[in-house]
């Protein structure tokens, strides 16, 4: 790999492009011959700089291969062939295209060296991960589309503009750790380009406003991509950044309590992506080794087990066409698999040991212990509210609930391959941490398998669950609107269209009446007068004087043309009298 390194965002974004052209079978096989590719070539990478390339006086970097970013190169294919399988069935190209794009672009933020790339790639991910979101062709979909584009647009502004000042203040693009000490507003202006993708409250909304309303596919795809790549570029520039680990903190805690009050299934599931990335964030802003290996550990774990919840969520709205809690229950007879991924889902979320939860979220939870302790407590606040909610709500409303009459049947077979792959693999890192451990940026010298630890967790999931069955029907779900702070921009965009179509529409229209009565009139005759004064009088004067005095000279020379030779010797002679004459006077 040192003589030619393939860069596999290009697998992605140029596979994207064949995807109209295969049919069948061929197509099924392309599909997840790209992302088994693109994991083989991230398994065979070694560390390094790679596909520098100079453009416009700037180097742009295109492999920054290090531990840091093979980790979430190795969890974003892997994920990329799980989706990919997931939604092996669907028959809209549109909806294979925008992945691949989606997925490729995240890529290439994962292992680009410099601002001017990421920006790049950063942008191709807003604009294909939309359509995921529109494909669903509802009007909802359309409507949350567009404020999901809106938001991010916003947010490639900010980053931009910090990118340009960052450039005016060290001269160069380069990406990389940037010390918390005497940080500029170039600093903060890219942090909030990059906290807006991770869904850091207040700028969270568009998440659970727009994940909800994407294809079945696309929900999973958009759950494992935009906030993890937040979640990598925040680690690899933001770690130590203490506004970042209070940031993630209540992350966890404000994500958490919507969940808990949600009804539709990936309504909770997305609130519970705000949590669990706060999480992430809340470790890198600590900073130290443990806890940037526990954010990088738990959002490779976050990544397996939330696409598999919404893969699970899924499966029931593609087989009932229904996500709300309070339309569901009694599906455990019709749906068993389905269940049973669900649930490992649920308590890998959770942290039950021997689930990859257990040994991720608990990094950062002990790395928070040390640093201050109310931070510890908002993380542990949080895991109460994720078993109450996911663990416990979320699958007992779906399949153990009153009979809701559906008679669905077992999602398709290739659904089913990809929630079992995932579900492995969460089963599989809880109880083999070592495979991750040794994948993460710096060395872990800490064994989530203690006593101490194991009787931690079993206490506080044992003492949620109790809490669940004495609560139970105040938890019961009920059809309600949830308002969160997308109701400001939601409300203030109505305003301002009022504004646009009522007040400035009158006013535009008053003034244009004002203009084409006396301004148009008023150059019209002014410039009337200056044609008859300026071109008339003085131009036309001049040029015709001018005209005529030439046309009585060519009259005079005319005369001299008589086509004797004795006339034009008479002149020549009677001129060089003239010039000898000159000569000898001057």
């Amino acid at each position: 790999m040192s003589s030619l390194w393939i860069n596999p965002a290009f697998l992605f974004i140029l596979g994207s492009f064949l995807i109209p052209i295969l049919k069948g079978r061929a197509k099924q096989t392309f599909l997840l011959l790209v992302p088994a590719t693109a994991f083989l070539v991230v398994n065979s990478m070694s560390q390094g700089t790679y596909g520098a390339v100079q453009f416009l006086g700037m180097e742009l970097i295109f492999g920054k291969v290090d531990r840091l970013s093979l980790v979430f190169a190795h969890v974003f294919t892997l994920m990329a062939f799980i989706g990919v399988l997931y939604g092996l069935h669907v028959k809209d190209d549109g909806q294979h295209i925008a992945s691949f794009l989606y997925v490729g672009s995240s890529l290439g933020v994962t292992f680009a060296g410099d601002y001017v790339t990421i920006f790049i790639f950063w942008e191709i991910m807003a604009f294909s991960s939309v359509f995921l979101v529109w494909y669903r062709k509802t009007q909802k979909a359309v409507d949350a589309g567009f404020r999901y584009l809106l938001v991010h647009i916003v947010g490639g502004l900010f980053l931009l503009a910090g990118i340009l000042l960052r450039y005016g203040e060290v001269g160069n693009f380069t990406f990389g750790p940037i010390s918390p000490e005497g940080a500029t507003l170039a600093i903060y202006l890219i942090m909030i380009g990059f906290c807006l993708n991770a869904a850091v409250p207040p700028i969270h909304a568009w998440l659970p406003d727009a994940y909800p309303e994407a294809t079945v596919t696309g929900a999973v795809f958009m759950c494992a991509f935009t906030t993890k790549t937040a979640v990598y570029v925040l680690a690899r520039a933001f770690a130590g950044f203490e506004i970042l680990a209070i940031l993630g903190a209540i992350m966890a805690v404000y994500g958490v309590c919507y969940a808990v009050i949600e009804n539709d299934a990936r309504r909770i599931l997305a609130y519970h992506i705000v949590s669990q990335v706060g999480y992430m964030v809340c470790g890198i802003g600590i900073g130290s080794q443990m806890a940037v290996n526990g954010a990088t550990a738990h959002a490779y774990a976050h990544i397996i087990y939330k696409g598999l919840l919404f893969m699970g969520a899924g499966a029931v709205l593609e087989m009932t066409g229904r996500s709300k809690l309070n339309e569901l229950g009694g599906l455990y007879k019709y749906m068993p698999l389905a269940l049973f991924f669900t649930v490992t889902g649920g308590i890998s979320i959770s942290g039950f040991p021997f689930t990859s939860g257990f040994i991720s979220k608990s990094m950062t939870a002990e790395a928070a212990e040390g640093y201050k302790i109310f931070i510890f407590l908002m993380l542990m606040t949080a895991s109460i509210g994720t078993f109450l909610s996911v663990g416990l709500k979320l699958p007992y409303f779906i399949w153990f609930n009153k009979d809701s009459g559906l008679k669905p049947k077992e999602a398709p077979l290739n659904m089913n391959l990809a929630m079992g792959i995932a579900a492995f693999i969460c089963y599989f890192l809880g109880v083999y941490p070592k495979f991750l451990f040794d994948m993460l940026p710096y060395p872990v010298h800490w064994e989530p398998y203690t006593i101490s630890h194991f009787a931690e967790v079993m206490q506080l999931l044992l003492f949620t669950g109790l809490g669940f069955l004495l609560l139970l029907k105040k938890l019961t779900p009920e059809p309600t609107l949830n308002l969160d702070v997308d109701w400001f921009y939601r409300k203030g965009s109505k305003v301002f269209m009022w504004v646009a179509n009522k007040p400035i529409a009158i006013y535009e229209e008053y003034l244009g009446e004002v203009y084409n009565k006396w301004f148009t009139n008023f150059t019209l005759r002014f410039s009337n007068f200056l044609w008859r004064i300026f071109d008339v009088k003085i131009i036309d004067g001049i040029v015709n004087d001018i005209a005529g005095f030439w046309k009585d000279l060519g009259g005079v020379a005319r005369l001299t043309q008589t086509g004797l030779v004795r006339n034009y010797a008479f002149f020549m002679l009677l001129g060089g009298i003239v010039f000898i004459t000159y000569y000898l006077f001057k």
